[in-house]
């Protein structure tokens, strides 16, 4: 007679073995029509299965982001079987849930159309309206390999083989599909629901390696309700308006060619947006107490193998072998080459602690596929420092870190920010006592700074525990930007030392720290979140001084003169076209202001003020009008 005790703290008991399907009947029938799944003392379980002992537990529904995960897996079998069911040629790979959706990989030699999808999606519709059951399977390793090879599927028998041959394969069926899969899964495919869409169709490596096949990759989006449904593929539309990569070829910001893959052209507009950032970013930190330098591009290997960073992240370095029988790395990271600065000449505790920062530029030779934009390159500029302190000093800095953040953070606009702790991850560098020193250092930090935090368990960096920040934007979407890790291991594999006040030798702590990240990266984010549509601080060009007739073309050169002069971007509109025109052009180019003048501006020394999105024109003294700017400008201070 298993009791089961509910959320809620409250018992049940049933005379024998009962299933999760039962007792959320049990409960009520709206909770029964919702269940998906159960978690058993906290094990997800199918709803079918059989509970015979005392148990807590808690049905799982679309409401709940297990649910939510699990409605997204359960597509990805939908797509599956619509595939096969349409192209029995088709060889199935792999389809797990992700972030807002699912994908599937698939071996076809004919490519996917829009077509396809539009008639896969209907097929997958009518698998859910059949309302299959799905049942779990166990079956014998090598029974699952022969039986995928029988009927065609040799991807799937490769990863089966993959197995130990001493543990049983876990197998779903729904109808005439079958799949590997270790569940749980909806009891029936009506359960999924039809708040679906397919949304693309990409290349994939199988296993993720270049040297194999090329698969297709059918994405798609699953949600709870339909209404979930509407609203995110709304935003979709949303964000394809402000994609950074149609609005930086509109606005002339930069562009990115075949011959330099992952790499930047910025042209003058954007480089103008890039260096306004960058100097917004070198002037809080040198009021924090900061020093700037510059390292190498090109380090010997010798280097990166006594960091640790050769054996880790050797797959994503650009080698370089010299005439003089050297192995050179174009680094990926500045962090070795800090600690080399901070080794000249001796350092004390009255040195500490020192905050070295630069806007390091690093190259990763990340695979193609994963190239999008500016938001994922191979060079990019890292607004990168590392603050070499004592243990005693470790939560102060990260106090003044994490308010250092948020200040630039709210300057761009961002208020809504996460917060994650990564722990160790498998294969890291350092002692086990060593890791729960960190571990417990940064926890305390962040707590004493008033964060709240989510565990974010194995994505620690190999040398120490991070923090990550991650930023909400306009549309809801989240943006890792910022991170601080705490790093006992480099100062000791790298032999870093000061004097303290004992007059002994001390390892200092290293603290590695980004605000925005990669530079480039947190420009298309703000492209994004603005739509081209920068507050005139950050806009690359803040003013344009336009005519209305040619009488007034001296008074508009010595307005934009005057606009120069104090530092504000200004550029002069002299053509010769209608006002209507001018106005028209420089909205399509997001110009936030205007300053249009006339016969009437030149001889009162005046301006017509037009702001973006706005039909109405003030006219105001020019040294009013310049003066308002300029404090304008300077709100982010």
């Amino acid at each position: 007679m298993p009791i089961i005790t509910l959320p809620d703290g409250s018992t049940k008991s049933f005379p024998g073995p009962v299933t999760g399907e039962e007792i959320a009947a049990s409960i009520g029938a709206g909770l029964a029509k919702a269940a998906l799944a159960v978690r058993v003392d906290g094990c997800e379980l199918d709803l079918y299965m059989p509970i015979e002992q005392d148990a807590s537990i808690q049905i799982i529904t679309g409401r709940d982001a297990a649910g939510l995960e699990l409605i997204r897996h359960d597509t990805a079998h939908l797509l599956a079987e619509a595939v096969k069911e349409l192209y029995p040629d088709t060889q199935v790979t792999i389809g797990p849930a992700i972030e807002n959706g699912f994908y599937y990989d698939f071996s076809r030699k004919t490519p996917f159309s829009s077509d396809d999808l539009a008639a896969i999606e209907t097929r997958m519709k009518e698998i859910v309206a059949r309302n299959e059951q799905v049942r779990r399977e166990t079956w014998k390793r090598d029974d699952a390999v022969k039986f995928f090879k029988s009927i065609g599927e040799h991807y799937k028998a490769e990863i089966i083989a993959s197995i130990p041959p001493d543990q049983d394969i876990s197998l779903y069926r729904q109808g005439n599909f079958i799949d590997l899969c270790r569940g749980p899964h909806a009891p029936s495919t009506a359960k999924v629901g039809t708040a679906f869409k397919l949304l693309k169709v990409a290349g994939a490596y199988w296993r993720g390696d270049h040297r194999n096949e090329m698969l297709q990759r059918i994405y798609g989006t699953a949600w709870a309700s339909e209404k979930d449904l509407k609203n995110y593929l709304t935003m979709l539309e949303e964000a394809e308006k402000r994609d950074h990569r149609k609005l930086g070829k509109e606005l002339d910001l930069f562009h990115i060619e075949e011959h330099t893959p992952g790499m930047i052209f910025w042209h003058d507009k954007g480089w103008t947006l890039f260096r306004t950032i960058e100097n917004y970013i070198r002037d809080k930190i040198r009021g924090l107490g900061y020093i700037e330098v510059k390292t190498p591009t090109l380090v010997d290997r010798s280097l990166w193998e006594a960091s640790g960073h050769w054996e880790k992240f050797r797959e994503n370095m650009f080698i370089s072998d010299s005439d003089e029988d050297r192995t050179l790395c174009v680094k990926p990271m500045n962090c070795p080459c800090h600690i080399q600065i901070f080794k000249q000449g001796m350092k004390s505790y009255r040195d500490l602690p020192l905050r070295m920062a630069e806007f390091g530029s690093c190259h990763r030779n990340e695979s193609s596929g994963s190239l999008h934009g500016i938001m994922r390159l191979r060079g990019f500029t890292q607004d990168d420092a590392h603050i070499f302190c004592t243990e005693d000093q470790i939560t102060s800095e990260t106090i003044a870190f994490c308010d250092l953040l948020k200040d630039v953070y709210k300057a761009f606009g961002f208020t809504d920010i996460e917060v994650k702790f990564s722990d160790r991850p498998e294969k890291r560098a350092g002692s086990d006592e060593t890791w729960d020193k960190a571990e417990s250092a940064l926890k305390e930090a962040v707590n004493a700074a008033g964060l709240e935090w989510a565990l974010n368990p194995g994505e620690g960096a190999f040398y120490g525990p991070k923090l990550e920040f991650t930023l909400k934007d306009v549309l809801g979407r989240g943006w890792q930007c910022g991170t601080l890790q705490v790093d006992f291991v480099l100062p000791e594999r790298l032999d870093v030392e000061y004097t303290g006040s004992d007059g002994a030798k001390h390892r200092p702590v290293m603290l590695h720290r980004a605000v925005l990240g990669s530079l480039e990266r947190f420009i298309g984010i703000l492209i994004e979140e603005y739509s081209g549509k920068f507050p005139l601080w950050l806009a690359p060009v803040q003013v344009v001084v336009a005519t209305i007739t040619d009488a007034a073309n001296d008074y508009a050169k010595s307005v934009q003169q005057a606009l120069l002069k104090t530092g504000l971007r200004a550029e002069l509109d002299l053509r010769n076209e209608k006002i209507n025109y001018k106005v028209r052009d420089h909205s399509l180019h997001k110009i936030p202001v205007m300053f249009v003048v006339g016969a009437k501006e030149a001889e009162t020394k005046q301006v017509s003020i037009r702001r973006l999105g706005s039909e109405q024109q003030t006219v105001i003294p020019l040294d009013t009008a310049i003066a308002d700017l300029l404090q304008e400008s300077d709100r982010r201070c």
